[in-house]
């Protein structure tokens, strides 16, 4: 078991602890083990012991064991693992990185932050890991379908304070994505609508009422084949899968989504299909220093590959 100098707390491989308040409680729990099986459910006794065993649950940097007796008033730290976590074969890559921001250009398939059944393999944990920052947190969000760009923040207060532009909108977002091409709708088209959550609970469909959502929709380039077509979706506002709504809502779903026009889910090691999405580009005026940045994805849609590959047609 590691001792409690090495178990201090801190990040490790690029995952921070999570914190723990142990509250008065109306009936006696014995241990702090019996509590965390009791509150976390859904994690086995197995996994809660397996953890113990590992160092991996503390106390102001002191290892706990199985045994270590329940204290109202005390907050423990526990790291969060998986037995077997599917690992993720692409790369990110910075694009920029100073005093305040890491601009990364994200992989399809990369979960940005912890949750659920990615821990390990998320675009968080590598960043933490490849800088030793345990202050880094995403400003903003990207499925992990979606490829491309994404703002991370260094430290809270910048967090802060570019998350402000996101909530302002000031902050011009471009996308690429696949789709069928369409003869039936008049491009531009602005695309304006009311947004709420689906069912499933992690999908979203179109509700009623006035719009909260809208993008801009233009396409860039037709296939030879003339059956897909390249389009630029510029969003103003950033609801959960607004781009992937919006265009199943105009019946041009996006090639390879799993969630619409239905959901079909593939295996966590599926990696042949890649949603057609990626945000290409972010641009905005920096609040901290006045200077206009733009920031683009080295990663490309390829159309003409796409349209030839015999598996274009489904997802």
């Amino acid at each position: 078991m590691p001792s409690s100098q090495q178990a201090d707390g801190l990040m490790r491989q690029g995952i921070s602890p999570s914190k723990l308040y142990l509250p008065k409680l109306a009936q006696t729990v014995p241990t702090i083990f019996a509590y965390l099986c009791q509150k976390f459910p859904h994690i086995t006794p197995d996994e809660w012991r397996g953890r113990f065993e590992q160092g991996l649950v503390l106390h102001e940097g002191k290892v706990l064991t199985q045994d270590s007796p329940y204290q109202h008033g005390l907050t423990i730290s526990y790291y969060r693992q998986l037995a077997c976590e599917t690992i993720v074969p692409f790369a990110h890559r910075i694009i920029c990185e100073n005093d305040e921001l890491l601009v990364v250009d994200k992989p399809h398939f990369l979960t940005v932050a912890p949750a659920g059944r990615y821990v390990q393999q998320t675009l968080l944990t590598r960043l933490k890991a490849q800088t030793g920052n345990a202050n880094i947190s995403p400003v903003h969000r990207l499925d992990r379908e979606t490829a491309g760009v994404i703002l991370f923040a260094k430290t809270p207060k910048a967090r802060t304070t570019y998350q402000k532009l996101f909530a302002n909108h000031a902050i011009d977002k471009c996308y690429h994505a696949i789709a069928p091409a369409s003869e039936q709708h008049h491009f531009p088209l602005s695309l304006a609508l009311p947004l709420e959550r689906g069912e499933p609970f992690y999908t979203m469909k179109v509700g009623q009422g006035e719009p909260n959502t809208h993008t801009l929709i233009e396409p860039l380039q037709i296939s030879r084949d003339g059956k897909w077509c390249k389009y630029q979706l510029r969003p103003t506002t950033g609801k959960l899968h607004q781009l992937r709504v919006h265009m199943n809502y105009l019946g041009l779903a996006i090639c390879h989504d799993s969630f619409y026009p239905v959901v079909r889910h593939r295996a966590d090691d599926d990696f042949s299909k890649p949603l057609q999405l990626l945000a290409k580009r972010l641009s905005f005026v920096d609040p901290i220093t006045g200077e206009m940045m733009r920031f683009e994805s080295e990663f490309e849609l390829d159309l003409e590959n796409f349209s030839s590959d015999k598996s274009a047609d489904g997802l």
